[in-house]
């Protein structure tokens, strides 16, 4: 198997007309920031305005099963805490006997936790979407692709190369 390779032709000019550095950092500092800079900054995608509303959606949903587990952790503790002074207090706990609670509060501390992990995951996703979409901005998916199979024979050995022609991003 041959291999063959060229050096890749560097445009200054682009490299720094749009750092994705840029845009994550964005994102990172207000959610979905980093999605309107791509937005606002592309001439070829005006669209990613619409994941701002999924952004917070995410956030949104997440931070409120976290704080209603949170909740329902602290009552839980609460209401065990009580009935070691005396009998049951809260009446949404008073079916539940005290193995019960115990397995309860275990139960909602893990779904907390699992919260938390909701929160930072739709967090970093956010921030990694407008990285690569910022990498994206200035990829060319024009019709002058093309993949073209050429078989050779050599004295030392049979093979195929795989030649694929991309359209120059200096011939616009």
């Amino acid at each position: 198997m041959t291999f063959a390779a060229q050096k890749p032709i560097k445009n200054r000019a682009l490299d720094s007309l749009y750092p994705y550095k840029k845009a994550a950092l964005y994102s990172a500092i207000l959610p979905g920031g980093g999605q309107i800079y791509n937005s606002i900054h592309s001439s070829k995608r005006k669209n990613a305005f619409w994941k701002v509303p999924l952004i917070y959606a995410g956030l949104g949903a997440s931070s409120f099963l976290l704080i209603q587990n949170q909740q329902t952790v602290n009552s839980i503790k609460t209401e065990y805490a009580a009935r070691q002074l005396g009998p049951a207090q809260n009446p949404l706990w008073f079916d539940y006997d005290n193995f019960a609670l115990i397995s309860l509060y275990d139960q909602y501390a893990r779904f907390r936790d699992l919260s938390i992990l909701g929160v930072g995951a739709v967090y970093l996703f956010q921030i990694l979407d407008a990285a690569v979409e910022a990498h994206f901005l200035n990829f060319n998916v024009s019709k002058d692709l093309s993949l073209q199979l050429l078989p050779y024979a050599s004295p030392q050995n049979l093979g195929c190369t795989a030649k694929i022609t991309i359209k120059s991003m200096n011939k616009r």
